[in-house]
């Protein structure tokens, strides 16, 4: 409903942004391929906009095979090839290595707990934080270097707070958005 009041950074005029902020940003996830295409997505985004990002996220969906996981541990040259060739999706030769090493690190976390979900808990206490105006918080800093010590490329703490934000662990919404709440 472009009339609502929303965050400053949502694109008005993007409707693929307005329905990612109203539907999807802030709200708390917990299913695993959810959780994943978010990571895989928020690491392309090292360096650019977010709406560039989402703007080929079905790109980005088709390019991935619906991001499956398991699959996506799997791609081998040919399959980097291809996706070094897909105009569609962003094309940076070593955001796609670390996508593919960074699913294979994904799976080694899940397995190691139960779930990557379970992962981000034991770091969050299953605890959503509320607060606006920042890129990065003691908890984006403890996941990020973990996650860097496990091997993750593209995984800063921005990265993850932003990461964070989009799966709902720290809600964000402004407090002049239609959609703000606090604790």
């Amino acid at each position: 409903m472009p009339n609502k009041t929303r965050c400053t950074w949502c694109n008005t005029q993007n409707s693929k942004y307005i329905d990612y902020h109203d539907n999807e940003w802030g709200v708390p996830v917990t299913d695993e391929k959810h959780l994943y295409e978010m990571l895989i997505l928020e690491s392309f985004q090292a360096g650019l906009s977010w709406e560039c990002v989402l703007n080929k996220r079905e790109a980005f969906r088709e390019a991935y095979d619906n991001f499956n996981s398991e699959k996506v541990c799997a791609y081998d040259n040919e399959k980097i090839n291809e996706l070094l060739c897909n105009k569609e999706i962003i094309r940076n030769k070593l955001k796609i290595n670390a996508s593919i090493s960074n699913s294979r690190i994904f799976k080694a976390i899940s397995e190691e707990f139960g779930s990557f979900y379970n992962y981000l808990k034991a770091f969050s206490g299953d605890e959503i934080i509320y607060e606006t105006g920042k890129t990065t918080n003691a908890l984006s800093d403890a996941i990020s270097e973990d996650l860097k010590k496990r091997g993750m490329k593209f995984v800063g703490s921005t990265i993850i707070y932003s990461y964070l934000q989009a799966i709902g662990m720290i809600y964000s919404h402004d407090e002049n958005c239609f959609l703000y709440k606090s604790k």
